[in-house]
């Protein structure tokens, strides 16, 4: 069972050690790839790479080079092709930690209609146009 991120760093603070540490909190690291997430969230959705594409507005070279690991998306690119395969707000925040990026933060004005965005379904269309309605960059 997964720990909460607060219990592990105060595990943390209070280990006599780092090697104690590590050893009882290894199973809670993120040590997944980029690219072996995106493919394990592909197969979960029963979507096909070209629908999750076509979905995100990605071009479709770049989004085969992210899919194959060789080239690491921006957050608006990742977070696009999260939409595209309609992941739930803690998937995509996992999906984010997995790339090294920040994680949604509902008190600013982009993350907070990306967030609307993925709990409500909507397209990246959708909310590239909700986007540019509250001032905020567009996601591709």
């Amino acid at each position: 069972m997964p720990k909460e991120t607060s219990k592990i760093l105060e595990e943390l603070a209070l280990s006599p050690d780092f090697q104690t540490f590590y050893e009882e909190n290894q199973d809670h690291m993120v040590t997944q790839s980029l690219s072996d997430m995106l493919d394990a969230l592909i197969r979960a959705s029963g979507l096909t790479k070209t629908v999750i594409i076509r979905r995100s507005e990605i071009s479709e070279s770049y989004a085969y080079q992210i899919f194959s690991g060789l080239r690491k998306p921006d957050r608006n690119r990742l977070l696009s092709l999260a939409v595209a395969m309609e992941l739930s707000p803690d998937t995509t925040q996992q999906l984010l930690k997995c790339a090294g990026y920040p994680p949604l933060y509902v008190k600013r004005p982009f993350d907070s209609v990306i967030l609307y965005g993925l709990h409500k379904k909507l397209t990246v269309p959708e909310l590239n146009e909700m986007l540019l309605q509250y001032g905020q960059e567009m996601l591709v």
